[in-house]
């Protein structure tokens, strides 16, 4: 088990492996946080006792996005975003991953959420793609992770609209795997990582390099587009003004400056 004041992971008899992050009660996502979160899936996958591995959060949020700051120079520089190095990462091992998804999963919260392979939500459980509302480009690596799980045509309406999409449309769409009411997330988290558990564990590693084996590649050159749309649209006033409206929880007027 290793546990430091943000991050827990432990792996059980069965071959389940749990990481779980705790910036309760919204769990937002930054350099570090995903660094760390990187680091366990790497050290799990290097462990061939670990067959799954549930990803989870404490707290009202599965995780509710990456603060966003309406600054245009304390913001990453033109040549990366180490954020996204990190991102990379969580899509470059063979272990099968299952995230827990409570109330909302947005912008780079949906992004994490779609470096499982599973995501398991509750009715009340909140997708979205909400950057355009930010007057900004999605990130995340979402580029090449959302049309893959929901399609191309849905995946850019929720980018162009970024509305949010609840658990029961989540998994009309295929956004979420299995739909359960709260009380039962961990009893259908844990039924279907056995699941997985129970199969051959070096076949369901060969099946997902085969499966997911490109995605990290993907999502690597997918976030170098992002991180490039993103710098032009930060110096925008647009941008401000998502950021700004979001801070004061009222409608955006943007002027496409």
């Amino acid at each position: 088990m290793t546990v430091d004041h943000e991050l827990t992971v432990t792996l059980g008899d069965d071959h389940v492996a749990t990481i779980e992050f705790d910036r309760a009660p919204d769990n937002y996502i930054d350099v570090d946080l995903a660094r760390s979160i990187a680091d366990a899936i790497e050290q799990l996958d290097g462990n061939l006792d670990c067959r799954v591995i549930v990803l989870r959060s404490v707290g009202k949020h599965f995780c509710a996005g990456a603060r966003l700051s309406p600054r245009a120079d304390d913001l990453p520089g033109n040549s990366g975003n180490p954020l996204y190095d990190q991102v990379a990462r969580m899509f470059a091992g063979s272990v099968p991953i299952v995230a827990v998804v409570q109330g909302a999963a947005i912008g780079a919260g949906l992004g994490l959420a779609l470096a499982a392979d599973f995501r398991v939500a509750c009715p009340e459980a909140r997708f979205g793609a909400t950057f355009a509302r930010l007057g900004f480009h999605q990130g995340f690596g979402l580029t090449a992770t959302l049309p893959r799980v929901v399609g191309e045509q849905r995946a850019i309406e929720m980018l162009y609209t970024g509305r949010r999409v609840k658990g029961d449309e989540a998994r009309s769409i295929g956004l979420c795997d299995r739909l359960v009411e709260a009380t039962e997330l961990d009893a259908a988290t844990r039924r279907l990582a056995l699941e997985i558990a129970g199969s051959a564990p070096l076949a369901v590693r060969s099946i997902r390099r085969t499966m997911r084996g490109g995605l990290a590649a993907e999502v690597s050159a997918a976030t170098a587009v992002e991180h490039a749309q993103q710098q032009v649209l930060r110096r925008t006033d647009d941008y401000r003004e998502g950021v700004a409206a979001t801070a004061a929880r009222r409608p955006p007027n943007f002027q496409g400056h």
